[in-house]
């Protein structure tokens, strides 16, 4: 390991891989004062990134930057962090007191156990926010929140290493993990979920631009959710507007018999890899037959189906912070299933 900079507390930073964290993580240490030693780029989009973002670095291979560097950050999905750990545990490169720092917002620092018995000492650093890998960003960074798992002596270096990026770092413990994922994931990714679907709806009767029709009410939505907190719910579930209710199940049934784009087609396109050839799980013929069914159904039957799980959902956090009384919940879940 070499010494980056004559400044104390300064380090020498090896970045796996430039992904769209990866890149501007490492890219947001460097402007904290560190100096970025290496940066591992596969692909021909994380090369552009790393040109990009880390402009200068030298892109080397995995076993290279981690013998040059001080701290390691490992950027990487969350499935395949296991095995890297591991497989570079087990050629020997883990160095003692080195700082080897992942941002899988799954796992907390016993996938870094390889880690710690090589003598190395193990973070979690987790930014809760999607990322473009893009220089904007780097500004996005100064309003997030980062969880961060690590052991009792060590965790205030990677409290640090989030203040130093701008980021607020928030304490989670690790058996906590996989819960606060989860909630991340379900407030974020699911969110994405209802929009799209909120949009093909808008698409199925006309609407030319779904995205300005909606823009301003979802932004209102979330603005609020996050002020008020459950005071802020409302709409026809919450209100126990029952026609209103069935109105939408029957005008979403109706849809289902109708023709347009089968949202399964959007899974197959996500399913193609980053050369844009289709990858072997999007072919129908050798599809799971849920996988099958899913893209087989019709739109208004995948858009009944979701807006009648979250319809329940909603009227049962309603009838549980006393908006809805039992009777009305009861009529909302009727119209929800009504099949006529």
């Amino acid at each position: 390991m070499s010494s980056p900079s004559h400044r104390p507390g300064r380090l020498g930073v090896g970045v796996i891989s430039a992904g769209k964290v990866g890149a501007v993580l490492g890219a947001a240490l460097r402007a904290a004062g560190h100096a970025v030693v290496g940066v591992h780029a596969s692909s021909a989009q994380s090369h552009e990134r790393a040109a990009a973002l880390l402009p200068d670095v030298p892109v080397l291979d995995v076993e290279t930057i981690v013998e040059r560097s001080e701290l390691v950050l490992l950027a990487v999905p969350d499935d395949q962090l296991p095995g890297l750990v591991a497989g570079l545990a087990a050629t020997g490169a883990w160095q003692p007191g080195q700082l080897v720092v992942h941002t899988a917002g799954r796992f907390g620092t016993d996938v870094l156990e390889p880690v710690r018995s090589a003598g190395a000492i193990g973070l979690a650093v987790h930014p809760a926010m999607t990322f473009t890998g893009l220089s904007m960003d780097l500004q996005r960074l100064v309003d997030c929140s980062f969880g961060v798992t690590a052991a009792a002596p060590v965790l205030p270096i990677a409290q640090a290493l989030v203040v130093e990026m701008g980021a607020e770092p928030v304490v989670v413990a690790e058996a906590d993990r996989p819960l606060y994922h989860a909630a991340l994931a379900h407030g974020s990714n699911h969110v994405m979920t209802v929009l799209g679907e909120a949009m093909q709806i808008l698409g199925e009767i006309g609407v030319e631009h779904p995205d300005r029709v909606l823009g301003p009410l979802v932004r209102a939505t979330v603005d609020n959710a996050l002020a008020s907190g459950e005071s802020a719910l409302t709409g026809p579930v919450a209100r126990g507007d029952i026609s209103t209710v069935a109105a939408h199940v029957a005008a979403l049934r109706e849809l289902s018999g109708q023709g347009g784009v089968a949202p399964g087609a959007h899974a197959v396109d996500a399913a193609r890899d980053e050369h844009g050839a289709r990858a072997p799980a999007a072919d129908a013929a050798h599809a799971p037959s849920e996988v099958r069914s899913a893209a087989g159904a019709s739109p208004g039957a995948q858009l009944l189906a979701g807006y009648r799980a979250l319809g329940r959902q909603t009227a049962a956090r309603a009838v549980t912070s006393g908006r809805l009384d039992a009777t009305t919940y009861r009529a909302v879940l009727a119209a929800l299933e009504d099949e006529e």
